[in-house]
């Protein structure tokens, strides 16, 4: 377990997962064992979406991709690079072609192992701020390589009257959850906030959308991402990949609470 800490911001990191910010004794991340996710975060890449309906397979430049819902980078293991009192460094790193071994599989999968047929290096790091968390993406791969990105954090909830409010108005918890697992869009987005026991603003570069999942009244999923899945016919995913060029693509989160 890692853990940074600033003035009264504690975060805790297991494994590259978030599973605790707190400040001042509040707690912020979803707790594994609470009823309704049994993760507090993780990624979604190279893909963002199901597959099941396109026999688990994404065409790309380089052949097709033998891919489970949400891509195959959540079955790798991260290896911490490095550590400060206030910041924390993680990579995966993915050889072409190389088997990952599909949890989904057998009870929810028919394919065992995954694969993806690029090579890439995924850098994920955590840093306390004075006021709030910044979760950056770096992301460099063979120049071409297409992908999809989303962050995946669970948020705890205490309120009976959550709302989310957006450039675009404001969304009720009840709206979420009556959208089931498609999850609910906001599109065209870069920053919301969460209206529970005080605010909780999160502000992006580089994901440009929103999704938002939870079928509990206790936690919220709010999912920054690079494209909606739902938006075409799981055969039609390229439709909405971004690539690869010569520098790293970064994506961030902030996370700003006021309680």
């Amino acid at each position: 377990m890692v853990k940074l800490k600033l003035h009264d911001q504690i975060v805790k990191i297991d494994k590259g997962e978030l599973v605790g910010y707190t400040l001042a004794g509040h707690e912020f991340i979803h707790q594994k064992g609470s009823p309704g996710w049994r993760n507090s975060d993780t990624e979604m890449f190279p893909i963002i979406g199901p597959t099941n309906k396109a026999n688990f397979r994404v065409t790309t430049p380089k052949g097709v991709a033998v891919q489970d819902q949400h891509g195959l980078l959540r079955e790798m293991a991260y290896q911490i690079v490095s550590q400060t009192d206030t910041k924390a460094v993680f990579r995966k790193q993915y050889v072409s072609g190389t088997p990952i071994k599909n949890s989904k599989y057998p009870s929810k999968s028919t394919e065992e192992y995954l694969s993806w047929p690029y090579n890439f290096e995924f850098t994920k790091s955590f840093q306390v701020l004075e006021n709030g968390i910044k979760i950056q993406f770096n992301i460099t791969g063979e120049e071409g390589m297409p992908f999809m990105l989303g962050y995946h954090p669970a948020f705890k909830l205490y309120s009976e009257n959550v709302s989310i409010r957006t450039s675009h108005g404001t969304i009720a918890l009840q709206e979420v959850l009556d959208a089931g697992s498609r999850a609910l869009a906001v599109m065209d987005c870069n920053s919301l906030t969460l209206m529970d026991n005080g605010k909780l603003s999160i502000k992006t570069e580089g994901f440009g959308n929103f999704m938002l999942w939870t079928e509990v009244p206790n936690m919220l999923c709010i999912e920054p991402i690079s494209f909606y899945p739902y938006a075409v016919n799981q055969e039609d995913l390229l439709n909405g990949f971004q690539s690869v060029n010569t520098s790293e693509k970064i994506f961030s989160v902030i996370i700003q609470p006021n309680i």
